[in-house]
């Protein structure tokens, strides 16, 4: 893929061999200074990168993330009216959030099902000295609503994206055909890259694309097998915020309850091409036993529906290592504990296969990436019925199923 230029987070720099140390000052500009060692001028222009994202709400709380292109003291103000009127901040071992410009906060003790405003703010940091700091702009966004879970709630919708790989444009084409219906959050379901290349990527082929919804309902995010590759694939992690921070999670949200795996890679561990460098199996084995028990618990066990979302499928799909060692490890939990509903990705041909000896379940595959196999998935769910649609990028329904509570 040929990386793209983002202007407002380059750099200059200018070099000249055989002058090092440093610079004493002596009154030049900084751009006089640069000149004559290497020294990292930024862009004047203090900008965001991103518009404010929403990650992992709850009953009382909910994450929102943001980027810029410089160094900056950030944070958030929010209430229940526009007037807004509450701050909260990035703050670690009491410490605010100075040396990274990925920006996370956490809004926590919020009131259940209560519709709130928030608004990001961005200061920027010209010179961090030991005992002065400089600030230059101060810059903020739009402000923006959102709101809280209701934990008695009956209903819940959402819409599943899967293998977009690269094709930023696929968001907005396939969250158009949902046509404006409701929904509580987007779930991404794997292979959104076809590898991990640079923070430009991850900016102009997800969070710039996810921003037409993003900015009031969240989008959840689970690694298909090309997020675990590339140069940057560990750096991916740092750029999106899953309940408990983590790879794999579980979430109630009315009456469903989900399990969300990562299916790491579909090729062995010992594949030349990683070079040594991962070990999927124990990550496997790890998920097993986290499973299990959150299919003991009695959220689960109570919850009218059961639902699984990952990305490689462990049946209809192929006999790769790592789709064996999903139905090995996964599979039989999913019998075990009786899940409804399995959905998935990564083939590339869509399909929806009813309950078999393979499985005791609905098993869902989202299509895509190319245009014509592409699909949007949407589930609907109330304490009686859960209804799952699939369409095809144009518009058309090319498969649904009807679950009734069994419980």
């Amino acid at each position: 893929m040929k990386e793209e230029k983002n202007s407002r987070r380059s750099f200059l720099t200018k070099t000249i061999a055989g002058i090092s140390g440093s610079v004493i000052a002596t009154g030049l500009p900084l751009s006089a200074l640069a000149s004559t060692q290497n020294i990292e001028v930024p862009d004047s222009k203090h900008d965001f990168l991103t518009k404010p994202y929403l990650q992992a709400p709850t009953n009382d709380g909910i994450t929102i993330m943001w980027l810029t292109n410089q160094l900056c003291l950030n944070w958030i103000e929010y209430g229940e009216t526009e007037k807004l009127g509450t701050k909260a901040e990035q703050c670690t071992h009491g410490m605010m959030n100075t040396n990274s410009r990925i920006n996370t906060v956490t809004l926590t003790n919020l009131k259940p099902n209560t519709n709130y405003f928030y608004k990001v703010f961005s200061k920027q940091i010209v010179d961090f000295r030991p005992y002065k700091i400089t600030f230059g702009d101060t810059i903020s966004s739009e402000t923006y609503p959102f709101k809280t879970l209701n934990p008695k709630e009956k209903e819940v919708s959402w819409l599943v994206l899967n293998d977009i790989h690269d094709r930023p444009e696929s968001f907005k084409e396939l969250i158009e055909l949902n046509q404006n219906k409701p929904y509580d959050f987007v779930f991404l379901n794997g292979d959104m890259f076809d590898y991990q290349t640079d923070e430009n990527q991850i900016i102009n082929h997800l969070l710039n694309p996810c921003s037409l919804f993003s900015t009031e309902k969240p989008f959840m995010f689970v690694r298909g097998n090309h997020e675990t590759r590339g140069k940057y694939s560990r750096n991916l992690l740092d750029y999106y915020y899953n309940y408990d921070k983590k790879e794999f999670y579980s979430f109630k949200m009315g009456p469903v309850f989900t399990i969300v795996l990562d299916t790491g890679e579909d090729k062995k561990d010992s594949h030349p091409v990683y070079g040594g460098t991962v070990n999927y199996d124990s990550y496997r084995e790890e998920q097993a036993i986290w499973l299990e028990k959150q299919m003991k618990s009695k959220a689960f066990k109570n919850a009218p529906f059961r639902v699984v979302m990952m990305h490689i499928p462990h049946y209809h799909s192929d006999e790769e290592h790592g789709t064996t060692e999903c139905r090995r490890l996964f599979g039989t939990l999913f019998e075990k504990y009786k899940i409804d509903l399995f959905i998935a990705g990564h083939t590339h041909e869509y399909g929806i296969f009813e309950p078999s000896k393979e499985h005791s379940y609905h098993f869902v595959i989202g299509g895509g990436p190319e245009t014509g196999t592409r699909t949007l998935i949407r589930i609907d769910a109330n304490p009686e019925v859960l209804n799952l649609q699939m369409l095809n990028d144009s518009g058309k329904e090319i498969g649904s199923i009807t679950l009734n509570n069994k419980r």
